[in-house]
């Protein structure tokens, strides 16, 4: 007679940093859920395989924060195996293996084999598109390729992400009609670099063919731009933009600064006077656009002359979504061969000036939105309110429009025709029409 029943693993994988690793993350678990493995996102499992963010200097502290929560719980005896992947164990493995010993083993960014075998799993290769989305039911990310081959001074994402690799179109395609079928209605597109897209593969730039494959699978309503980069952005992707519906008026294209001396330190290989012309270029070709871009502050040799280059000019081209955030001096970079030479309190005042800024051009551009119809996607009810996006937000980074649910019902994952009511620096309120 057995005394005792065999526990069945439950693998927890718990997910840090970016849209990527949310997508890695999915892959990860569609590959586990095929193998009959019990598999859940950020919930109690007894095993924990953590998908790091190695990017900057709170990422990384994030990530260590999160191994050693895992490892304390090993040792109390609450979870039984812990494994770590992602960009912070492609980047500092030996390093980690030293000092924190009490993982059992630790994955780069391309090892999901091992890391599969090593939870008694097999790598499927036919699970092309399988994934375990761990988003809201109507939309979902689609990487469309891996790395980057651009030579940026403050980036280590070459180092954990090797380089720019795309992804077939007939690939994407195919995990886009399973995204669809499953019932995403959004396709986020997501790269280290969308305008490279094909040049390793097709030897030119295929973005805009891609997004032509895209905009016929059934199912799909909207199709976002995610990380394009300013130099060589293939033009075409904007007549495809204004021509099919499908694919929203918004585009995420980080600039990351505008002074002459710090873009040529960054080696963005772009000037001042380039990147104003093509966003001229881009309001020219599709007048309702969207722009989000993200700035960096506190780089290397940045003068305030150079900072307030940068503030002048996020005040004459009115960005409709931005993020800004302070330099993080990355080891193995380009940029940490140069002194980190603005001070901490100096970066973060400057970013603070910057969004202060950005804060008052988005209530101004929000005001003329006020008795404006707009189509909203119902991510989620929170509270009184159901909680929508027109085409010109993303999820988790942009503007929300918020329904009241005691007047209005909506489901989630629906499109619902609304019309703005009032509205803040970064929120609408909106009735249903």
């Amino acid at each position: 007679m057995r005394t005792k029943t065999l526990k069945k693993n439950k693998i927890n994988v718990v997910t840090l940093g970016c849209s990527k690793n949310v997508y890695d993350s999915e892959v990860l678990m569609g590959q586990l859920k095929a193998n009959d493995k019990d598999v859940v996102h950020e919930e109690e499992g007894n095993i924990v395989v953590i998908n790091t963010c190695g990017f900057i200097a709170n990422a990384k502290e994030e990530s260590v924060n999160t191994i050693l929560e895992y490892v304390q719980k090993k040792e109390e005896g609450a979870v039984d195996k812990v494994f770590v992947t992602g960009c912070l164990s492609e980047r500092y493995k030996p390093d980690l293996e030293v000092e924190i010993p009490n993982v059992d083993q630790y994955f780069g960014t391309t090892e999901l084999p091992g890391l599969l075998k090593a939870l008694g799993a097999d790598y499927k290769h036919e699970l092309i598109g399988e994934r375990l989305t761990t988003t809201p039911k109507n939309y979902a990310y689609l990487k469309i390729a891996e790395g980057c081959d651009r030579p940026c001074s403050f980036c280590a994402i070459p180092i954990m992400r090797g380089k720019h690799k795309s992804t077939p179109i007939e690939s994407l395609v195919t995990e886009a009609e399973k995204l669809a079928a499953n019932g995403v209605k959004e396709l986020i597109l997501i790269a280290q670099d969308l305008t490279y897209y094909g040049l390793d593969l097709y030897k030119e730039r295929k973005l805009a063919d891609l997004l032509r494959g895209l905009v016929a699978v059934e199912g799909i309503e909207w199709i976002r731009l995610h990380y394009a980069f300013p130099t060589g952005f293939p033009m075409e992707v904007l007549e495809v933009m204004r021509n099919e519906p499908k694919i929203c008026n918004y585009i995420d294209i980080p600039l990351q600064h505008i002074a002459d001396p710090i873009l040529k330190s960054m080696r963005r290989g772009t000037t001042k006077a380039k990147t104003t012309k093509l966003l001229q270029e881009f309001r020219k070709a599709v007048p309702e656009m969207a722009i989000r871009t993200t700035l960096i502050v506190g780089y290397p040799g940045e003068t305030q002359e150079d900072f307030e280059t940068l503030r002048d000019w996020v005040k004459e081209m009115r960005f409709e979504r931005m993020g800004c955030f302070t330099y993080s001096h990355e080891e193995n970079t380009h940029a940490y061969n140069l002194e980190d030479d603005v001070p901490e309190d100096v970066k973060m005042d400057r970013a603070n000036e910057i969004m202060e800024i950005q804060s008052q051009i988005s209530w101004e551009l929000n005001q003329q939105k006020i008795g404006k119809e707009f189509k909203v996607i119902i991510d989620r009810k929170e509270g009184n309110y159901f909680i929508g996006r027109t085409e010109f937000d993303s999820p988790d980074v942009d503007n929300e429009v918020l329904i009241d649910a005691s007047k209005f019902y909506l489901k989630t994952g629906d499109f619902a025709s609304v019309k703005v009511v009032e509205a803040e620096d970064f929120d609408l309120y909106a009735d249903v029409i």
